[in-house]
């Protein structure tokens, strides 16, 4: 659907030259809930501005459908946007913010009729078609930004962080709600966030982005399970990270000697690497507390925190290292493990990825 070729941008003015946009490029499917993430400053913003065409690069290329973007105007790209603030008319309804857009377009009044309808049964908000926008709650809000974006049935949905302003049990019913529009209308979603749980819970494919770069690309459970560098890893999720010394590489998996001398068997990247001083990332629930004998490493137990579903156990390595296990509650489940004590770390077999330094 979207094809962007080192794409860069430059800001210039007061001061020295600011590199928003690196050489950055992607390809976007059709149909697809594509996720770009990252922390502040990364890029993604300008990205999806750029596509939008509210921002022009400063080189590169970019088409939709093998039609060329840069020169068009953003009124004239199959490309709506829904915004983080939402921009709604608070003294029109909600049927009529809805039309606003079909009517700007000089659509038939019976098609804009019977495009707002179909809108409101999409996003499950007939009942309310008669109410002000400035009448309603805000998740009820974004919902009508995101039937007026999809009105007049564009290629591409553009979404810059749309749930950033929602509650916590709100912003979890959106996302799934999001994802339900996007496969049902069949439209490619562009989506902007630096929430890795969104990222994770509604994208088909992710771009992760730092500094003007995109670091990595892939499905969520491959970025999660098989991140490419350190950023990516520390980024996605929490991980601990572990100085070790890499022994041999065979295929997908790697030997390696941590600092207890204990040997385990791990993931390797994808493009290999050389024997040498390397990082391991190990994902909190990809080990567990046990007995010191044994164990891949030992530590002391520092704190236990109940977080209801898991509890975290933070263990003082005996090399002064920080390590986080991640236990998931049973009911009626015993407390064997007391803050102070000398516990083994178990790491499950297979797990954790090699990282370059």
């Amino acid at each position: 659907m979207i094809e962007i070729d080192t794409v860069s941008k430059v800001f210039t003015g007061r001061g020295a030259p600011f590199t928003a946009l690196d050489e950055v490029s992607v390809t976007i499917r059709e149909n697809e809930f594509f996720t770009l993430l990252g922390p502040s400053g990364c890029g993604k913003t300008t990205l999806l501005r750029v596509i939008a065409g509210f921002i022009a690069p400063t080189s590169g290329t970019l088409t939709l459908e093998g039609q060329n973007l840069v020169s068009l105007p953003p009124y004239r790209r199959p490309v709506n946007t829904v915004f983080q603030s939402y921009a709604l008319f608070p003294h029109m309804t909600v049927a009529q913010n809805i039309a606003f857009g079909l009517e700007m377009l000089n659509k038939p009044r019976a098609e804009v009729k019977a495009t707002v309808d179909e809108m409101l049964a999409l996003v499950r908000m007939t009942e309310m078609a008669g109410r002000k926008t400035s009448e309603i709650s805000g998740g009820q809000q974004q919902r009508v930004a995101l039937a007026r974006a999809l009105a007049p049935r564009p290629k591409v949905l553009l979404l810059d962080e749309p749930l950033s302003a929602l509650d916590f049990k709100l912003r979890k019913d959106m996302q799934l709600e999001l994802k339900r529009l996007q496969s049902e209308t069949g439209i490619t979603f562009v989506f902007v966030t630096h929430d890795q749980e969104e990222a994770l819970t509604m994208s088909d494919r992710i771009a992760v982005m730092n500094a003007g770069k995109i670091r990595q690309i892939g499905g969520p459970r491959d970025i999660y399970d098989h991140p490419a560098e350190r950023f990516v890893a520390d980024f996605i999720g929490d991980t601990n990270f572990l100085a070790v010394e890499l022994l041999s590489v065979e295929g997908d998996q790697a030997r390696v000697r941590l600092a207890s001398g204990a040997e385990a068997q791990v993931r390797a990247p994808q493009d290999g690497m050389a024997p040498g001083s390397v990082t391991l990332a190990v994902r909190p629930e990809h080990a567990s507390p046990g007995p010191v004998e044994g164990a891949t490493l030992a530590g002391a137990l520092e704190n236990i925190v109940y977080f209801g579903t898991d509890t975290h156990f933070h263990v003082m390595l005996d090399d002064g290292t920080r390590f986080v296990l991640r236990q998931q509650n049973q009911p009626d489940q015993a407390q064997t493990h007391r803050t102070g004590d000398r516990v083994g770390v178990i790491l499950s077999p297979g797990v954790g990825q090699v990282l370059r330094d």
